[in-house]
């Protein structure tokens, strides 16, 4: 089984618990849905998250490309990539 490690780990010593239980990999449909639906469904999901999961948000809300990096910085997870695709923010964030 090979282990990618993405920053901020830079070895497997890093991951303690992490290679123990296999995370989940969400996609989160939140198309259509205004501000502040988007960050309040988004802070529901991790509040609810275990350590390493990771979700794939995605938003139509021209706010939730503000809303969204400042949701995951308030709650300390990580924002590992933020995109857009026409209309579709997307989001992929790793629960702390």
């Amino acid at each position: 089984m090979a282990v990618v490690l993405h920053p901020p780990y830079q070895d497997a010593n890093a991951l303690p618990g992490m290679l123990e239980a296999p995370m989940t990999d969400k996609t989160i449909n939140l198309r259509g849905l205004k501000c502040p639906l988007p960050a309040l469904r988004t802070r529901n999901l991790l509040t609810g998250a275990a350590p390493g999961d990771i979700f794939i948000v995605e938003c139509t809300d021209p706010l939730s490309a503000i809303d969204i990096p400042h949701l995951v910085n308030q709650t300390g997870d990580h924002l590992e990539a933020s995109t857009r695709d026409g209309d579709v923010l997307v989001f992929r964030i790793r629960k702390a």
